[in-house]
């Protein structure tokens, strides 16, 4: 048995919470636990040795290193009166004990922005503050070591060409080359990231303190929280042992507390504390005989990584999730008090498969002798990613929590924040760590079950379309989802279970994710083919929908809105904009009745969007009344040529053109159940949503496919109406419009009202934008691909250089071709236009096209009696 597993059996079963030699660089005084009576003794003048402010700007909670990096950003940034509050000592928590990974490298598309704000500002932060920060910069290198890794790196590259950081897609030799420890048996490939690393986290707090202090912050330690109450006017006082402070703000960076803090305000924060390990070995002859450093590697089927640690190696393992330990008894009974710089014991039992795997690609460590193991707690949330931006619900309180990897996260989630806090609006689209993506459906059971699996599934291929299944159902069920279950394979969509496609005999059934056409790729083209020749019907209970009403919510939704409010009875779609004139959201609106809109958006912007409606009604102290109904309505789509037919069965109310036209809403009775009816479709076809009670949907739903049983009605799914949506050239939020686009280089002026007399928000910087003019705008192409359809985000190249991305794709059935949108320069925007789309590691030829490829039913319809001679 080799020496790493001998010691392992016969020296670390115990409890390593009495902290030995150094970890991860740090001297013996920074790393053990530090005794609490040191910052608990006198009273609080001494503790503080400084003077008590009653007043802040911002009040930050927390004093890790994202705490800190929030409180050294606004400083730095020029705002007045930052106070930052820890309740022991900076860096308690999981900062302390954090492997300091840092690496360029994230799936997420503007994830990857974050990762680069903090390894640029490491970079400097010596330099400006005069504090060592020990930041180590050998690159790193991710291993691939089974065709389908190959392949997901070959996805990641083609979404990385358009970004600023350099990443190469490199073979087995240069692999080797650049970690010559290596068992090449098993590499297959690598994604080498130069500029990765690791730095001291320590060193790194204490550096950004001195920073924030620099600027003008001030840190108060010890100095707990004990309450937070909010105020009439939107502020916060903020109480501690030592006195309140009254805050025009509040943002909550507590780590694994807080839940805690989060309870104080009624919030039960959806993060829990997780187990993670790491072990740190001795000096390794083989890594001390080398003239550089090793670069970091990630090994991704043995789910660990590893680097150097002065001339030993640190490896920490992920364990799958049926091992791996929540700390879940602080959910249940909070942590326990005085909490901060201990240790869980280490299991090692746990790590005993990935330690051999490691061992296996890294042969040296089977010699080496372990000095010590950490096993401390990191705070997940149900989709490993953290909760970063203003709550929902309450005025001027803000989150920085949930941070798996708060290293490096810390310096550019601090700039974000900052940046946000002070201009109004965040500085670009991070909607997928926006806190308001939970709500009460993430219940305690979900977030333990998705947590495990997170932990679980840290290093698994990342494909497309991705699911993960641990937790579900949520009790956010449609009124037919017990109907549909059993009948198609199911998304997740903040909270709830949507039908992504239809299976029918001999059909390849089930989730089998792929970087290429799989088996959904037929069965999606028979549901658009039902749509455009027959009658789809669609769930789409998901959509987040709410209700404004009351004396001013005309002149609110005029505010917020840049399209003119619709009257009573229509619906029209409408764009809320940042002051900078950025699209934060799309929202469909309809006038029910007098002064009672229905607002109806995205399930994954609903409380994104909920918050920034309630802020400005708060902030305008406008005369409204704001309802979140979308627990209680359910929505079916109903859409193609047979559409009419079906529903006029089962109703007297006349649906005619004449009767019940486009974007028109009514209350109707289908088979006797009270429905509100828009004609209106996603999928561009005759079309009407139908607006149910949840008890009554199953009811409406059993009608309609009765009714409609000689028009050959028949379900249909998501990914059908993501490609009929594409083929009519209709744009989705959150891909052609974000907070990372303006409106008129979306193409949407048509629903851009300059001209209105409301002063909605951004209008006086979208009239600026027009007089200047744009410099790129979204363009729509065809691609000539083999097995594999763009999904979005894929770079595009024009003779050798990168000139812009895709941000969504589909295979149109009608016309058998890809297709994708896609910003690009002007001067490559006219039509036929050729261009390259990169997919796969493969540059495909693309052109640009004239919008849409298939005409919209309406547009259709009218053309039909134009070329007829009707009005």
């Amino acid at each position: 048995m080799s020496r790493i597993l001998n010691l392992i059996n016969s020296h670390m079963r115990r409890d390593l919470a009495a902290c030995r030699g150094s970890v991860v660089g740090l001297p013996i005084r920074t790393i053990c636990c530090t005794s609490r009576k040191q910052t608990q003794e006198g009273d609080a003048s001494s503790a503080l040795r400084k003077r008590w402010k009653d007043t802040a700007d911002t009040v930050i909670i927390g004093g890790g290193c994202v705490g800190v990096s929030v409180a050294y950003h606004l400083a730095k940034g020029g705002v007045k009166d930052v106070v930052l509050l820890e309740k022991s000592e900076l860096t308690a928590g999981s900062t302390w004990h954090a492997a300091g990974l840092t690496t360029y490298y994230h799936p997420g598309i503007n994830v990857k922005k974050v990762h680069y704000d903090s390894i640029k500002l490491y970079e400097t932060l010596e330099a400006e503050t005069g504090q060592a920060v020990g930041f180590h910069q050998p690159g790193s290198v991710r291993i691939a070591s089974t065709p389908a890794r190959v392949d997901e790196m070959k996805y990641q590259m083609t979404r990385t060409h358009w970004h600023v950081t350099e990443q190469y897609f490199i073979g087995p030799e240069k692999v080797h080359e650049l970690f010559p420890l290596l068992n090449l048996d098993k590499v297959l490939a690598g994604l080498y990231t130069p500029g990765d690393g690791h730095i001291d986290p320590y060193s790194l707090t204490m550096a950004m303190a001195a920073g924030a202090r620099m600027y003008g912050a001030q840190i108060y330690n010890p100095a707990p929280v004990t309450a937070l109450t909010p105020t009439a006017d939107g502020n916060w006082d903020v109480q501690t042992p030592h006195g309140t402070i009254r805050a025009n703000r509040i943002v909550n960076a507590t780590g694994f507390w807080a839940r805690e803090v989060g309870k104080m305000i009624g919030f039960e924060h959806p993060t829990i504390p997780v187990h993670h390990q790491y072990v740190v070995t001795a000096t390794v002859p083989e890594v001390k005989a080398l003239k550089t450093e090793l670069p970091v590697i990630r090994d991704l089927e043995g789910s660990y990584y590893l680097r150097q640690e002065r001339d030993g190696l640190l490896f920490g393992p992920y364990e799958k999730m049926e091992k791996m330990v929540l700390q879940d008894s602080w959910v249940r009974d909070g942590v326990p008090p005085g909490f901060g710089k201990e240790l869980f014991e280490s299991d090692l039992d746990r790590i005993m498969e990935h330690v051999e795997m490691a061992m296996d690609m890294v042969p040296v460590l089977k010699e080496a002798d372990i000095i010590n193991i950490v096993s401390g707690p990191i705070t997940y949330t149900p989709d490993l990613l953290p909760m970063v931006g203003p709550h929902q619900g309450v005025r001027n309180y803000w989150t920085a929590i949930g941070f798996g990897y708060g290293v490096i996260h810390a310096g550019g989630i601090g700039k974000f924040l900052s940046d946000w806090i002070r201009t109004g609006e965040p500085p670009y689209d991070l909607i997928e760590c926006d806190p308001n993506r939970y709500s009460k459906w993430a219940d305690v059971p979900f977030m333990c079950a998705k947590a495990r699996e997170s932990y679980g599934f840290n290093n698994v291929v990342g494909y497309p379309k991705e699911e993960r299944f641990a937790g579900r159902p949520t009790y956010r069920t449609s009124g037919v989802y017990e109907l549909l279950k059993d009948k198609a394979s199911m998304g997740f969509h903040a909270g709830w279970e949507q039908p992504h496609w239809f299976y029918k005999p001999g059909d390849d059934i089930g989730y089998k994710p792929s970087f290429r056409r799989t088996n959904w790729f037929g069965p999606v083209g028979r549901e658009c083919k039902l749509v455009m020749e027959k009658v789809g019907v669609i769930d789409l209970t998901p959509f987040a929908k709410f209700i404004v009403k009351g004396t001013d919510s005309h002149k609110l939704l005029d505010r917020l809105f840049a399209n003119t409010m619709p009257k009573v009875g229509l619906t029209n779609i409408s764009h809320m904009l940042t002051p900078t004139g950025r699209v934060f959201a799309e929202v469909t609106i309809t006038q029910v009745a007098p002064g009672e809109f229905l607002l109806i958006t995205g399930s994954g912007s609903e409380g994104h969007d909920l918050r920034w409606i309630e802020a400005e009604a708060a902030d305008g102290g406008y005369d409204v009344d704001i309802s979140n109904v979308t627990d209680d309505i359910g929505v079916l789509g109903i859409a193609g040529p047979n559409s009419r037919k079906v529903l006029q069965k089962l109703t007297d109310e006349d649906l005619s053109d004449g009767g019940f036209k486009f974007l028109h809403c009514k209350s109707i009775q289908l088979a006797g159940i009270p429905v509100r009816a828009i004609r209106i479709s996603y999928t561009g076809e005759l079309g009407w949503e139908l607006y149910i009670e949840q008890k009554n949907m199953a009811a409406v739903y059993k009608a309609m496919m009765e009714a409609g049983k000689d028009e050959g009605i028949d379900n249909f799914g998501t990914y059908a109406m993501s490609s009929l949506r594409l083929e009519k050239g209709f744009r989705g939020w959150g891909a052609e419009m974000n907070c990372d686009t303006n409106p008129l280089e979306a193409g949407l002026d048509y629903f851009i009202k300059l001209n209105k007399p409301a002063d909605f928000i951004g209008k006086a910087a979208l009239q600026e934008i027009k007089v200047k003019g744009l410099k790129r705008k979204l363009s729509y192409i065809t691609l000539a691909t083999d097995d594999i359809d763009p999904e979005g985000n894929e770079t595009i190249w024009h003779n050798g250089k990168v000139v812009g991305n895709t941000t969504s794709g589909a295979y149109s059935y009608s016309s058998q071709q890809s297709l994708a949108f896609a910003y690009l320069p002007l001067e490559l925007c006219s039509v036929g236009q050729k261009v390259e789309v990169e997919l796969l590691g493969r540059k495909y030829p693309a052109m640009v096209i004239q919008e849409p490829l298939v005409l919209t039913e309406p547009t259709r319809t009218r053309l039909q009696k134009k070329a007829k001679g009707k009005p």
